[in-house]
């Protein structure tokens, strides 16, 4: 492949033409960075505000940085549902309570912004708090 590349811009050289612009670099997609904020989780410990930076090495202050990390990968899967998205407006839900827990989680992931609160309201709240678990802690009912 490098072959052809080299002859074509040598022939474009003694054709008067000048050597071919080069190839843009492309740039390794910024790692995922992410603010959790979590309230009233019935854990002492979950309780807080937590960096996670999700890249080559998990980091930041998140209690459960590799595991979180692993997690948003499983959900950046092309053509996968949103794990940050609201609840549709039209969407029915089973009117069961989860507690008071909330967490507000803003940054970047897959290169887009980030800023989504979740709440344990109801049976639809509960299932996107459950499919961010370990991002979102596990929480007393």
């Amino acid at each position: 492949m490098l072959r052809p590349l080299l002859l074509t811009a040598l022939a474009g050289t003694a054709l008067g033409v000048g050597p071919l612009p080069p190839l843009p670099l492309l740039s390794a997609p910024s790692p995922d960075s992410l603010t959790v904020t979590i309230e009233k989780s019935g854990h002492k410990e979950a309780d807080g505000t937590f960096k996670l930076e999700c890249g080559s090495t998990p980091g930041g202050t998140h209690p459960a940085a590799g595991k979180a990390c692993t997690r948003l990968d499983q959900l950046a899967r092309p053509g996968g549902p949103d794990p940050f998205a609201p609840v549709p407006a039209d969407q029915m839900c089973t009117q069961q309570y989860g507690g008071p827990a909330t967490a507000h989680i803003t940054g970047t992931w897959q290169g887009r912004a980030v800023d989504a609160r979740f709440s344990r309201a109801d049976g639809c709240e509960i299932d996107r708090w459950e499919n961010l678990r370990p991002v979102l802690p596990h929480v007393k009912g």
